[in-house]
């Protein structure tokens, strides 16, 4: 199992510490984001580093795996949906700003095109990352996403839970980039998702994303695997391997 260093900083946004663990020493910068609840090392317990040894080992890729806080603004019911929302839209901007200036900095290449990558709920966060920050991040991989924030926010005619919900913000001006957007390539953002055990709600979730990028004119990858292809880490390193020797190799 490949083992990452260990970072622990203060984030002036989200005003606590934020742990992350990086990959690899050179390379193409790609931030990943945990599952639903998740934390920075699940990355690494579930071997995805290990999935992109090749790459990571060659100066091809670096990852940096990034700490959630799902806890307090997807997970819980015990804070109104504005109050999550808020904290939802605090890490956005964390994630975008200050974790994405630090991975330049720690990364050292400013040529070098800034990727995200993320798994379940991780997925919405790479993909919001790709839409609403274009000029930061150049593309981004999505892997049994869970797109329909609404579904832990609440309504997304609250303005915070509709940055949010790529769903719901692709009709909307003003929210995503569409000069930038409509003239990207279709590899910038790829989405997967099979079609076996617990893959019901990223299935429809993800073809739902897939046919409203299409309706606004924005280019993406979908892939639709097996229905051997369950909602798990063993199939997330099978397809982030795959995507990752693709786009990367």
């Amino acid at each position: 199992m490949m083992q990452g260093t260990y970072y622990k900083e203060w984030s002036r946004v989200l005003g606590r510490e934020m742990e992350f663990k990086v990959y690899g020493t050179a390379g193409v910068p790609v931030l990943a984001l945990p599952a639903r609840g998740g934390r920075f090392y699940d990355w690494e317990n579930n071997g995805m580093p290990d999935a992109v040894a090749s790459l990571l080992n060659t100066g091809k890729v670096q990852l940096f795996t990034a700490d959630s806080i799902d806890a307090e603004c997807l997970r819980t019911g015990d804070v109104s949906p504005r109050r999550r929302a808020e904290l939802q839209e605090k890490y956005f901007c964390y994630l975008t700003g200050e974790l994405a200036a630090r991975i330049r900095e720690l990364n050292g290449d400013a040529d070098a095109p800034l990727w995200c990558v993320g798994v379940d709920t991780g997925a919405v966060q790479a993909v919001n990352c790709r839409l609403r920050r274009p000029e930061v991040f150049a593309g981004a991989i999505g892997l049994s996403g869970l797109y329909d924030v609404c579904r832990f926010l609440g309504s997304a005619e609250d303005d915070l839970v509709l940055r949010s919900s790529p769903l719901a913000a692709l009709h909307k001006n003003g929210i995503c980039d569409r000069n930038v957007l409509s003239k990207a390539e279709e590899n910038s953002l790829l989405l997967c998702v099979g079609q076996g055990g617990y893959e019901g709600d990223a299935l429809a979730d993800t073809q739902a994303l897939a046919d409203t990028l299409s309706e606004v004119g924005f280019p993406c990858h979908l892939e639709v695997w097996g229905g051997d292809v369950s909602h798990d880490w063993y199939w997330w390193g099978k397809e982030f391997g795959m995507f990752a020797e693709r786009l990367f190799g």
